[in-house]
C-alpha cells in the first residue's frame, strides 16, 4: 500500500509517517515546511530507501498536489496552518491553506483514483457550547477562523463523497499531544510548553484562569484512528467522528502532574484568555467506536508521562 501524508513533517504527520514505515508501508510526504520540521524526518530516507519519498511543496499549488497524489491508495490529510490564535492573526493565509488547499487535495485525489482520504478535522468546530460531552450531531458553532476552516473541510469531504464517490472520513481531533510536538512556536500547544518551561525553571504561561478543561488525545491513539479510518467499512464514508480519550482535565491539573514528574514547582504567570479559545471540551467517542472501530489505549496521565520523558531526554535533564 502507498500512503500520502500531507503535512508529514509536522507533529502528527511525522508520527503517522514513522508508524506507517515501521509497519512496512510505503509513504510519500507533501510538506512546505512552513510549520513542519525537517528534524522530524531525520533518518527516514536512509532507513527506508524507496519506501519513503518527500515532495517539498504547497497545498495551494494544484499541480504539486496532483504529483503528490499520483499512484497513492490512501491519503492522510494532516496538512494545515494550525492554531486558533494564528488564524485570528492571519485569517487570509490560514484560509488559503486550510480550505483552498483541502479542495486542491480532494480534486487531486479524485482524479488520481485514490481509494480513501482521511482528514484531520478539529474539535474546535463545536465552539463554546456548554453541553458536554460533544456529539457529532450537535450544531457546530465555530469561534475562530481556524475552526470555521476545519468545519468547511469536513463539508467538502462529505460533498466529494456524495457527488464524486471519493471515499472520505473526517476525524475530529481533540487536543492531540505527544513526542515531536513543537514547544517553541508562539502558538505552541499547552502540554509541550508546560513541560519544557518547567524543566528549564521558567514560569509557564497560563491563559485565563487555568480551570478550563480539555479532552486530550495521545498521539498513538490518533495514529490508530487514522489507520482504522482507512480500512473501515463504507458506512464510515462521508462521516465525521470524534477522536479523543473520553476524559477531561484542567490546565492547572496538568501543571500539577508536570510538577510531580519534574520534581519541582515553577509558579505560573497568568495572562488574559485568548480570543477564539473554548472553555471546556469533552468528547463522546461512541460513534468512532461504531463506525471505524476506534478504541483509545492510552489514558491521559500515561500519555503525559511518555511525553514528559521524551522532552526531558531532549532537554538533557
Amino acid at each position: 500500500m502507498k500512503y500520502l501524508v500531507t503535512g508529514g513533517a509536522g507533529f502528527i504527520g511525522s508520527n503517522l509517517t514513522r508508524a506507517l514505515l515501521a509497519s512496512g508501508q510505503s509513504v510519500r510526504i507533501l510538506d512546505n515546511f512552513l510549520t513542519g520540521k525537517r528534524e522530524n524526518l531525520a533518518g527516514l530516507a536512509e532507513a527506508h530507501g524507496e519506501g519513503f519519498e518527500l515532495i517539498e511543496g504547497d497545498l495551494r499549488d494544484l499541480e504539486t498536489v496532483r504529483k503528490a497524489a499520483a499512484g497513492v491508495e490512501y491519503v492522510l490529510h494532516q496538512g494545515a496552518l494550525p492554531s486558533v490564535p494564528r488564524s485570528v492573526a492571519d485569517p487570509v493565509l490560514s484560509n488559503e491553506i486550510n480550505v483552498a488547499g483541502t479542495v486542491n487535495l480532494l480534486v487531486a485525489a479524485r482524479d488520481a483514483g485514490v481509494r480513501r482520504v482521511v482528514f484531520a478535522a478539529s474539535s474546535s468546530a463545536y465552539g463554546d457550547t456548554p453541553q458536554l460531552p460533544k456529539r457529532e450531531m450537535m450544531t457546530p458553532t465555530p469561534k475562530s477562523p481556524y475552526a470555521a476552516q476545519k468545519l468547511m473541510g469536513e463539508y467538502y469531504l462529505r460533498i466529494f463523497y456524495e457527488i464524486y464517490g471519493l471515499e472520505t472520513v473526517s476525524l475530529r481531533y481533540f487536543n492531540v499531544f505527544g513526542p515531536r510536538q513543537d514547544p517553541k512556536s508562539t502558538y505552541a500547544a499547552v502540554i509541550p510548553r508546560f513541560i519544557t518551561t518547567v524543566l528549564r525553571g521558567v514560569p509557564p504561561t497560563v491563559y485565563g484562569d487555568g480551570l478550563q478543561t480539555r479532552d486530550f488525545t495521545y498521539i498513538d491513539d490518533v495514529i490508530q484512528a487514522n489507520l482504522a479510518a482507512c480500512l473501515a467499512p463504507k458506512t464510515a464514508c462521508g462521516k465525521v467522528v470524534n477522536i479523543a480519550c473520553g476524559e477531561r482535565v484542567s490546565l492547572l491539573d496538568i501543571l500539577e502532574i508536570v510538577y510531580g514528574l519534574a520534581g519541582k514547582r515553577v509558579l505560573p504567570k497568568f495572562e488574559p484568555g485568548r480570543v477564539g479559545d473554548v472553555r471546556d471540551s469533552l468528547a463522546d467517542i461512541s460513534l468512532a467506536r461504531d463506525l471505524i472501530g476506534y478504541d483509545p489505549k492510552v489514558a491521559f496521565r500515561d500519555g503525559l508521562e511518555k511525553t514528559f520523558d521524551w522532552f526531558r531526554e531532549r532537554e538533557g535533564s
